[in-house]
Parts: structure tokens; sequence; C-alpha cells
């Protein structure tokens, strides 16, 4: 048994039983389900409001559970699967790295993913285990010191699941998943997923390890920085300024908790509030504060 094979048998990520049979009885995907923007929950909304409307009855009056995440008899497989459903939803970095001989080809997706900072541009990466022993992607990154990572699509989301399957070092995960490498990278000599609609070419910053708190001595997490040399981004998802991403094109995917994924469909914008001219400077806070005060009491 592999360790990948053995940590999900650990983690029982997969609820049921028969998957297929679950899957089967509920409704088809809904194929005209095309991105829009709505108003907010409430349009209203005023400095002092506090949470808006949406808040269930009751909320206010139930209590919340204070977890330690290293109490006595508590596994590790707990926390992880109480922190993939609890920080939702987190994109997924679809990462296509090659052996240092450029023999092998690597293709997984991570939801210890995000963008860090624009400039320089720089991406992280979370990897469950060690330098030296490490997984697939880990390993070529380390050795090549480049990967290129993408945005998974709805269009390929069933392909980039697939790539998470416990192969040998070897199998080329772009077999398994009929995803097509293009080779037409211009700092990296990893390839990009074709299908994606938006990549990133990517060389390493750094890495650092962490030691397990609940077994001293055993190395259980590595974090890379990544810095982006090229971005990749389709004709038509692409502004005139070449600034913006059209999420009705990018038609992003998401992880949350066990086996789920999430699709974005609808979306709501806010501006970002300026304090001088929508709160009124100081004067307006004070009396905020002081309007806020004299109903508390």
């Amino acid at each position: 048994m592999s360790v990948s094979t053995k940590q999900e048998a650990e983690i029982k990520r997969n609820p049921h039983p028969d998957f297929k049979k679950v899957e089967a009885s509920r409704p088809a995907w809904d194929a005209q389900a095309a991105f829009r923007y709505t108003q907010t929950a409430s349009p209203s909304w005023a400095f002092g409001d506090g949470a808006n409307g949406t808040r269930e009855a009751g909320a206010a009056d139930r209590k919340h559970v204070c977890i330690d995440p290293y109490a006595p008899g508590r596994p590790a497989a707990f926390n992880y699967k109480l922190l993939i459903s609890g920080i939702v939803p987190r994109p997924i970095g679809f990462v296509s790295s090659r052996s240092a001989d450029g023999a092998k080809r690597n293709l997984a997706p991570f939801s210890y993913f995000n963008m860090v900072n624009h400039d320089p541009p720089l991406f992280v990466l979370g990897f469950a285990g060690s330098a030296a022993a490490p997984k697939d992607t880990l390993r070529n990154v380390l050795e090549t010191r480049e990967c290129v990572v993408s945005v998974v699509s709805e269009a390929f989301v069933e392909a980039a699941n697939a790539t998470s399957v416990d192969a040998p070092y070897g199998a080329s995960e772009w077999d398994v998943s009929g995803l097509t490498p293009a080779d037409d990278c211009v700092d990296v000599r990893a390839p990009r997923v074709r299908e994606a609609v938006f990549s990133v070419e990517c060389r390493l910053d750094s890495h650092r390890e962490y030691e397990s708190r609940a077994t001293p001595g055993k190395t259980t997490g590595c974090l890379v920085v990544l810095e982006g040399t090229r971005f990749w981004v389709r004709e038509d998802a692409l502004d005139e300024d070449r600034c913006l991403v059209a999420p009705e094109v990018l038609r992003p995917v998401s992880r949350l908790g066990g086996i789920t994924y999430g699709r974005l469909t609808e979306a709501i914008e806010i501006p970002r509030p300026s304090f001088e001219k929508d709160l009124g400077g100081a004067e307006g806070y004070e009396k905020l504060k002081k309007s806020r005060e004299e109903s508390s009491k």
C-alpha cells in the first residue's frame, strides 16, 4: 500500500459506501447555469449595521465549541477534515511539473494553494509530508526549481480530479486524465495544461519544512513559495488592457470539504469604502461610535 493510499484509508474522505448510487440520485449537472451578478443581501446596509438579514434565527444564542487540535486521542486526520471543510472555498492549484531528466511528467491538484503577492507574483503550495520522502510534485519542484500552475475550470474538473489518483512515480497523470500538455512555455520546461483558461509559469523561490506538534521529530508538512514569471490567458477571457480575467469564461472550480467541489455561478460586487467620503472622516466615525454606545445601553 502506497503512502497516499494509506493516508486516504485513514482520512476516510469519501463518506459514501456506494458513491455512484448516491450521485445517480442527485439532479443532473445544470449546463444552463450561467454566471451572473446579483445585488447584495442587504443593498441598504450602513456602517455599524453588523450582520445582514440572512443570518438564521437563533444564531446569536448558539454556543461555539472550542477544539484543542492536540487533545489526547484526537487523530491528526480529524484536524485535516475539519480545516478543509471550514476554510472554504479554496482555489485549486493545478500543478504540472517534470523530473530533472525530463523523463517523467507529473500533474496534480492542490487545494493548499493561494496567491500571496503580485510584485513579484508569489504563490504558495502546501504539501503533506517531507522533502526527505517527497510526493511526486514536490520531488520535481525541488529538483528542477520550476513548474506551471493552472486554474481548474468546470470544463475539465473530472479530469483534474483524476490526477489525484495514487499512481506510482513515473505513471503519467496526463494519460490518466486525458488532458493535453502544451510544451510552449517560455521560462520553464514543464508543460502547461492546454485546456486551462489561466496558467502561470513558476520558479521555486523557497521551501520550508514543518515539524509535527503531536509527534515531535516527525516532519509532516512542507511549504513551497513560487514566483510567477509568465502568465498564460485564453484570449476570449482577457480584457483589452490584459489585466482582468472574465469569470464567466474562466468558470473556476473550488474545493470544499471531503470530496466536494464548488461551482462559481453567482457573484456580488461591493465597493471598498472610503473613510473620508463614505464614513464622514473622524467626525462621522465619532458620531457612529457614540450612536453604537448609546444603543448598547
